[in-house]
This record gives structure tokens, sequence and C-alpha cells, in this order.
């Protein structure tokens, strides 16, 4: 649970943002955001002045938010009528996070606090976010301790013949007996993740996903992971799927085969582990993310697997790694057009995979933190393929 010392660092970070902006106070209505700052994850609004303490409003549960949270200042939401005057009248410059508040929502406090200018802190809070203290890390490595656990005991439950919707099934369920909260929370508009996939014949298919492998699903209308296609022997069984604990995700993958694999594919998931490595060593503080991107690409490239590198030829994804955290998509990702500079403290899942048309999918992931010297691994599971 969140302590009061870390919550009051997370709000004076943000404060001080603020402060360098001048702008008067943030309003936050995202409930992971207003769960990072505060400990809690009810049905809420969290005001944040530039100076002063936080104000916590609550339509509900008022009285379990009261007692997972570390703020002084917790009360019921007020009417429409009685929330201005919770607001001091000279804090008119106020933050909101546009990248996903609802225009609705938006409206509704534009019209109730007029006089308010509201201007966007997106990036602002995204970017404290993707920096993770001690206490983040501890969770991260409780969140890759957990998925290891369970990745470690696929190979009691992977036969030929069976689904990959039977094993996604497997996954999921021991997951959630680990400990797993099951809900894997993305930021990004128009984005949905069911939690992970396991896939073999259904890997190479195209979707709407933004990832390397998307999987086939199961219909139309959820084109994505597990499908009914049976596991046969000699196919890569790509892996995929995240755990979550406190809140905070790792994302992992992993590859099985019943049998042998092509001699196409173990060099592809060779060159995946020389990627992955080069990455690790390159995620330093002030390494600039496109770069590395292209590193990665350009091995792939050299290697002859360019045009499968993270994708279906002609539909490849244009990143190796992405930030994750109380959410999948965090800041930074490792990807084309990202010229941001690393920090210490980032935490980056790593996925250099590749697809190869009429043989499969196959790479590898892993969840590395950002520090001097190169990326520091959270989880301790082997990387190699596991043969049955």
């Amino acid at each position: 649970m969140l302590n009061q010392s870390e919550s009051r660092v997370r709000i004076s970070r943000l404060q001080e943002q603020l402060t360098g902006k001048g702008i008067h106070a943030a309003l936050l209505l995202m409930p992971i955001d207003i769960y990072y700052f505060t400990g809690t994850r009810q049905n809420s609004a969290l005001w944040i002045p530039a100076e002063g303490e936080a104000v916590l409003l609550v339509r509900k549960s008022l009285a379990r938010a009261k007692a997972e949270s570390p703020l002084d200042d917790i009360r019921q939401f007020p009417s429409s009528k009685e929330l201005p005057s919770l607001f001091p009248a000279h804090q008119t410059i106020i933050g909101m996070t546009f990248d996903a508040v609802p225009i609705q929502q938006q409206g509704y406090y534009s019209k109730v606090l007029s006089g308010k200018n509201f201007v966007d802190i997106s990036m602002i809070v995204r970017e404290l976010r993707s920096v993770k203290s001690a206490y983040e890390i501890e969770c991260l490595k409780k969140s890759a301790a957990m998925l290891s656990s369970v990745f470690a005991e696929v190979p009691e439950f992977l036969k030929e013949g069976m689904r990959e919707l039977d094993l996604a099934a497997e996954m999921e369920c021991r997951l959630r007996k680990a400990g797993h909260e099951g809900l894997v929370r993305m930021r990004a508009f128009n984005q949905e993740l069911f939690g992970g996939m396991a896939v073999s014949a259904g890997a190479a298919s195209y979707g709407f996903f933004d990832g390397a492998v998307t999987g086939k699903g199961l219909s139309a209308a959820c084109p994505q992971g597990a499908s009914r296609e049976p596991i046969v022997a000699n196919t890569p069984v790509l892996v995929d799927f995240a755990g979550v604990v406190d809140g905070y995700i790792t994302d992992m993958t992993r590859i099985f085969v019943i049998g042998e694999l092509d001699a196409e594919l173990r060099r592809a998931f060779d060159v995946s582990l020389e990627i992955q490595e080069a990455v690790r060593q390159a995620m330093v503080p002030g390494a600039v993310c496109e770069d590395i991107f292209r590193m990665a690409a350009g091995m792939a490239e050299s290697a002859g697997l360019g045009g499968n590198f993270m994708g279906m030829p002609g539909e490849q994804s244009k990143f190796v790694g992405h930030g994750v955290g109380l959410e999948l998509d965090e800041l930074p990702v490792l990807a084309q057009g990202f010229n941001q500079p690393l920090q210490a403290g980032q935490v980056i899942a790593v996925e250099p995979k590749f697809v190869l048309p009429g043989k499969g999918a196959i790479g590898i992931e892993n969840t590395f933190v950002v520090t001097e010297n190169g990326g520091m691994r959270l989880s301790d599971l082997p990387d190699e393929i596991v043969s049955l």
C-alpha cells in the first residue's frame, strides 16, 4: 500500500513541474493517474495545486478511499453548485490530461468551473510516472517473479493437439491463482489487450494491435490473441503474457516447441537474443530511444531479417521496447521518431521478435530497468527455447 512519504514525493514532483510552467493547479480525472498519486483507485477527481495540499474528491467509495490513501484531505464529491467553491479564484490556469480525458468530461468541468483556463499536462504526468522509485521497482520485481513462476510451469501442461485457446486459458488460470490482478491497462486510444496470448499456427496473422505479434483471436470482434487452431509438433509456440501485482505490470515472452524447430527459426531466435543484449547494454541514462531502435532494426537487417522484424512483412511495428508500469504502454518507447533520452529508473519491456510467414513467430521479451550499467533485468527466467 502506498505510504504517505511516497505519495508526497510524487505530488511534490508534479507541483515543481506545474510551478515551472506557470500552471496554478492540476485536475486529474484518469483513475490510474489518481492511483499513482493517492494509492486508491476509487471513482474520484484529484486536485493538486502548485502550492498547498492535494484534495481527493470521491464519488464512490469514500470509505475505501480513506482506508487506502495516505492523503490528509479526502472528501465526498460535491454537487455541481458546490464544486466551484473548492477551487480558489486566483488559480485560473488548470492542467488536465487531454490525452486520456474524454471531451465530455473536459466540457463538464469547463462549464462548472467557468473562468478557468484548462491546459494539457499529459506529457508532464506521463514523464513523471515513467521514472520509477525504489518502491515501484520492488512492486515490479514482485510482478516479474509471479510471472516467471507461471511461465516455468508451461512444460507441465503444453501438449500437442491442444488448442491455442486451451493453452492461453491454462496460463490465465494459473496466473490468477498466483495473484495476477488481471486488468492490463493501456492508455492509447483504440488499443485493447486481454492480457496475453499463446499462439502457434495463429501467430502469423494480421491485426490492429500495435505489436509484433497479434494472434488470430476468436472472431472479427476480438481479432487478437489465441485462436482455436491446434498446436502441432515442430512449430514455435509463442507465449506472451503480462503479470500485474499492486497495479504494476511486467511483460514477458518465451518460446516453446514440441519436437524440433526449423533451422531458419532457430537462427532468427538467436538474432533476437543478440538484439536483446545489445539493447540491454544501450539502456543507459542519456541514450536516445530512436537510436536504440535503429540499432536493433539495423541488426535485424544485417541478419537478412529486416523484412520480418517486429511483425508480418509490410505490417511491422516501429519499436523494439515499450515502457511499462501502471500501464502497458508507458513512456519511454524505443521507437522510430521517439527522440527522448532515457532516464535512470525508467522501466522498459524489450521485445525483439520476428514473424516468418509459413513458419511462425519467434523472439524474446523481458522487462528491464534503465541504470548507469545498462538494463537491469527484473526476472531470472532463462531465455532459451524450451523443447518438449
